[in-house]
């Protein structure tokens, strides 16, 4: 099944003209309850979840769609080891010097760590069956997983991105993922940051000359080309 390109900016996505569920993932990047809810890591530190709660629901609704039509769906969780060895010296003095030390008790339990209900995805997007989890400790869903192996044994080429934060981890992974020859779709309101200048500054930077990163549109469009 070739699908028609999506109507993006700056191009028509993807590059080369049709994509396929044989060949496409959508990529849900850290849409955890310590990012996204009451009581978690983000709110503890007083940012505004408001901001990532939103794209909860367009991240839904074309997962359930690319869900129907057989593609690959990716999720990522961030979070680290309960004794904590895979987290680095300067990220835990940062999380402690903001307010929200990782690997501390919490409401939602240890703050950002693995197993604990904070770390864990939302309901609204909880995988199901046969959808690869990749765990990571880091930014960049590449470092430290085999989130590559993933994409390589299922012969993925091409990546549709949603998650948070579009400023941190899902930029992070988005342009390791150019780099590696991937290309790259971000969905700019199934993507959130937790400061909303910082979200606009990303949809600018990854449409920039000509699609430097990839390209951008709105789940509404995605949507349209799958229909």
């Amino acid at each position: 099944m070739s699908l028609p390109p999506v109507d993006a900016e700056p191009y028509l996505w993807p590059f080369d003209g049709a994509w396929s569920p044989a060949d496409t993932a959508l990529v849900i990047i850290d849409m955890q309850t310590d990012f996204l809810k009451a009581d978690g890591y983000c709110d503890l530190m007083g940012l505004d979840i408001g901001l990532t709660s939103a794209s909860i629901e367009p991240t839904r609704r074309l997962l359930e769609r690319m869900r129907a039509l057989g593609f690959t769906i990716i999720h990522t969780r961030e979070g680290h080891r309960p004794d904590l060895t895979d987290l680095n010296d300067n990220k835990r003095w940062r999380s402690a010097r903001i307010g929200a030390e990782i690997g501390t008790p919490g409401p939602c339990g240890r703050v950002l760590t693995r197993g604990e209900p904070g770390w864990d995805i939302v309901p609204e997007l909880y995988p199901v069956a046969g959808e690869p989890v990749v765990d990571k400790p880091g930014k960049g869903s590449f470092h430290a997983t085999d989130f590559e192996q993933v994409l390589t044994s299922r012969g993925i080429r091409r990546l549709i991105f949603a998650g948070v934060t579009s400023d941190c981890c899902v930029h992070t992974t988005m342009t390791n993922a150019n780099d590696k020859g991937y290309e790259c779709l971000l969905l700019g309101d199934a993507s959130a940051a937790l400061d909303s200048r910082n979200h606009a500054m990303i949809v600018a930077i990854t449409a920039k000359r000509g699609g430097q990163f990839g390209a951008v549109a709105k789940v509404d469009q995605v949507l349209a080309a799958l229909a």
